[in-house]
Formats: C-alpha cells, sequence, structure tokens
C-alpha cells in the first residue's frame, strides 16, 4: 500500500543531507522527525560506575536466530569488583517486540549492569530477515525467550520482560518449568498487558474494536525491494510511529523539548544526548504479519494467557508451575499504553507462588516509558527491585515494603 512511497520519501531526505542540507540549523532534528535512523543506532555502553570505579563493560552476541539476537552486557574480565557484585545473578531483559528497536533499553541495560551480567533480547527487523528464513508468529517468540533462558542455563538468573513482553516471557518460563526446569530465580513484569480485560485503554479498545480480518486488510503491508526482507508481508514501523504518537504524543514533545532547549542554550553535548534519545525513540522495526496478528488475538482481543486457553504447539501454557521463583510486577499509574491492574494480573494466574516471594509496586506519576527509563526508572524502580531481588535471594521475610521512601506509592503483594 504505502510502504514503497514512504521508503521513497525517507531517501529523498537522506538525499537532502548528502547535499549539504545537513548544516541547517534543525536538519538533525527534522531528519529525526521524518525518518528512522539509516542504521540502527548502536548501544555503545561503554563503562560503568562500580563502587566508584569505571569498568569497561563488553558486548557479545551469545545466540542468534533470523528474527533475534542475543546479547550480553558483562564487564570486563579482571576489573575490580566488590565480591557480592562478583557473584551476583546474571540478568534476562526480555525486551518487547512492539515496534521500538531494543535499544530503546539503554538506560536499563546501563544501570542493571551495577547488579550483574545482563543479556537482552534484540529483535530483528522484519523487512531484513529473508523470506527463505521462514515465517515468524508470537509463538515462535515464546520459543525463542525459551530457548535463551536454556542457553543462558542458570537458575539464579533474574528475568525482566518489559512492556508485551510480559506475556511471551510468562509463557516461556512456565513451558520450562513444565519440563522439570528451574527457569529463573525472580520474574519481574513492568507495564505489561497480562489480562487485558481489566481497565482497558485506548489502545486496548481499538484493538478489540476492530476485527481481525480489518487489522489484516488495512495495517498489513509488502516489504519492497532493495530489502533483504522483499515480498515479506509486515506491519510496517511507520504505522508503529503514528500509534505511539497519537496515543503518546507528550513523550515524544518532552524529547523534542530537550533537544531544543539544549540547542539554544549552545549545549553542545546536551543537544548529542537529546538526539541521541531521539533517534532511540525514532528507530523502529516492522513486524512480520503472522506475529502482530497473533499479538492483536492471543493478547487484546481474546486473552489467551489470562483465560488458561494458550497453547504453545502441543504443550498448554500453565503459569501455575512458576512455584519456585520469585513475582514482582510494576505500574505506573498514568501509562495509558497498559491499564492499571493489567501487570498485577500476574499474581492470579501465578497463584502458587508463595506469598512472601511476592511484591506489587505501583509508581507515582509515572508513565509507560518512566517504567524502564529516566529518573523514575533509576531512582525509584531499580533501587527497589535491587532490594526485592536481595530481599528473596537470602531471606523471603526480609523485604521492607516501606524501605524506599522515593517510592510514593508501593503496595506489598495481597
Amino acid at each position: 500500500m504505502w510502504y514503497a512511497w514512504i521508503d521513497a520519501e525517507r531517501n529523498l531526505v537522506r538525499h537532502l543531507g548528502a547535499l549539504g542540507w545537513h548544516m541547517i540549523p534543525g536538519y538533525d532534528w527534522m531528519s529525526q522527525l521524518l525518518q528512522p535512523p539509516p542504521a540502527v543506532p548502536a548501544f555503545d555502553i561503554a563503562a560503568v560506575n562500580i563502587d566508584g570505579n569505571k569498568v569497561p563493560v563488553v558486548e557479545q552476541v551469545v545466540d542468534r536466530i533470523p528474527f533475534c539476537e542475543l546479547r550480553r552486557f558483562s564487564l570486563k574480565p579482571g576489573a575490580p569488583l566488590p565480591p557480592a557484585r562478583r557473584a551476583a545473578p546474571s540478568i534476562l531483559i526480555c525486551a518487547p517486540l512492539a515496534g521500538h528497536r531494543a535499544v530503546m533499553l539503554r538506560d536499563m541495560v546501563e544501570t542493571l549492569l551495577e547488579d550483574g551480567d545482563v543479556y537482552l533480547t534484540d529483535w530483528a527487523d522484519a523487512r531484513d530477515v529473508p523470506l527463505n528464513d521462514g515465517d515468524f508468529g508470537l509463538e515462535d517468540c515464546v520459543l525463542a525467550v525459551e530457548r535463551f533462558l536454556r542457553k543462558i542455563g542458570r537458575e539464579r538468573i533474574n528475568v525482566i520482560a518489559v512492556c508485551q513482553a510480559a506475556v511471551p516471557a510468562i509463557a516461556a518460563l512456565a513451558l520450562a518449568a513444565g519440563d522439570g526446569a528451574t527457569p529463573a530465580a525472580a520474574l519481574t513484569l513492568m507495564g505489561g498487558p497480562v489480562d487485558t480485560r481489566i481497565n482497558p485503554t485506548a489502545l486496548a479498545r481499538f484493538a478489540q474494536s476492530h476485527s481481525f480480518d480489518w487489522f489484516r486488510l488495512n495495517l498489513i503491508d509488502t516489504v519492497p525491494p532493495p530489502y533483504a526482507g522483499a515480498g515479506r508481508r509486515v506491519y510496517p514501523g511507520f504505522y508503529q510511529q503514528a500509534a505511539m504518537i497519537g496515543v503518546f504524543p507528550h513523550h515524544k514533545w518532552q524529547l523534542e523539548a530537550s533537544y531544543w532547549s539544549n540547542w539554544i542554550a549552545g549545549d553542545a553535548e546536551g543537544t548529542a544526548r537529546s538526539l541521541r534519545s531521539l533517534g532511540d525513540y525514532a528507530a523502529l522495526l516492522d513486524m512480520s504479519e503472522r506475529y502482530f496478528l497473533d499479538a492483536i488475538r492471543v493478547i487484546f482481543q481474546e486473552q489467551w494467557l489470562a483465560r488458561g486457553k494458550w497453547r504453545i504447539g502441543a504443550r498448554l501454557v500453565r503459569p501455575r508451575t512458576l512455584s519456585s521463583l520469585a513475582l514482582c510486577t510494576i505500574e505506573g499509574d498514568r501509562d495509558n499504553v497498559t491499564g492499571a491492574g493489567q501487570t498485577h494480573a500476574a499474581h492470579t494466574l501465578c497463584g502458587a507462588i508463595p506469598e512472601s516471594r511476592r511484591l506489587k509496586i505501583t509508581i507515582a506519576d509515572c508513565d509507560h516509558y518512566g517504567l524502564f527509563s529516566g529518573r523514575r526508572w533509576r531512582d525509584t524502580i531499580h533501587p527497589a527491585l535491587t532490594q526485592f531481588w536481595n530481599s528473596v535471594s537470602t531471606s523471603i521475610n526480609a523485604w521492607d515494603a516501606t524501605a524506599s521512601p522515593r517510592r510514593v506509592i508501593a503496595h506489598p503483594s495481597s
């Protein structure tokens, strides 16, 4: 439908930059507005501070399937580390396959490196996956996460699932547990649509008020040449960009305001930092047709996980098999992407987990993006999360729900 035309417009903007238009004030901002970055932004986490020491970071791809890479961020071997950090569990971040590239979680990765080595699911842009690599659906997403859990192969791993990744993460962990594995020490779900019947947002209501065929006929396009995935049917990233700006406009306005205020003030470092944030936000990907339509049906229209009706192949997804791990759910009270209670609903599904190993946290004055980036993430959520991890790894009764004064709302599990 629109893919080839919009791609031609983006190529025109790049051509103008090559002709010298990039020297015009604000061109960098305009190009970010009109097109995604021509190359995927790198994580570029060179070093982190550990107990006042600047420690180099090593980034590796440790496993790969056509639609995803498993990245590992670790501290350079031989670096001076406190004993607690050397013995710390690894952390797996399940990034959402929902439009944004995984680089949107750069702030989260950098912060969590204080606590342990970090693994991250970095989903591929479907336009770059050749047709002969096969199709990819939500079931394949679950199997990929299950594969990566087994690849990491540590019982004490802490899993974090962000936004839409909450659903496949629960499924993958439950399937692994059903096969007799101890897949993780703790599972943290952040702003995830576990049960979209609860307080549906405008996004969920839109998905529920349109037929399955409407999405297939109106939002699916075909990747044109010269991309490696030419001929693949996808939900294009430019549709997702329009949807995100429509549902959540003020986040983009905040990023743009930061850019212009730094530029006007002559703050070159601040301008570059703001432009990088805009680039990360604009780095979108196409989702395969099957994955996108699966997500609409399974998560938003028919809630297969919440209703106990989801099968991955011949295996029924049984969240109650997750009896040995700890569960923390985190919501923002201003999240208009995932409705209030949708993430906390995981406690009902995972009913075999002891009460002493559960925690519900609702962060006041926090929107969807604030759950995994910026001040709310760094100053409130991360300290509360690490305290929870430490408490369940030592004494399941050690959690003090009032210990973090910066957490405005924190509800112990109930």
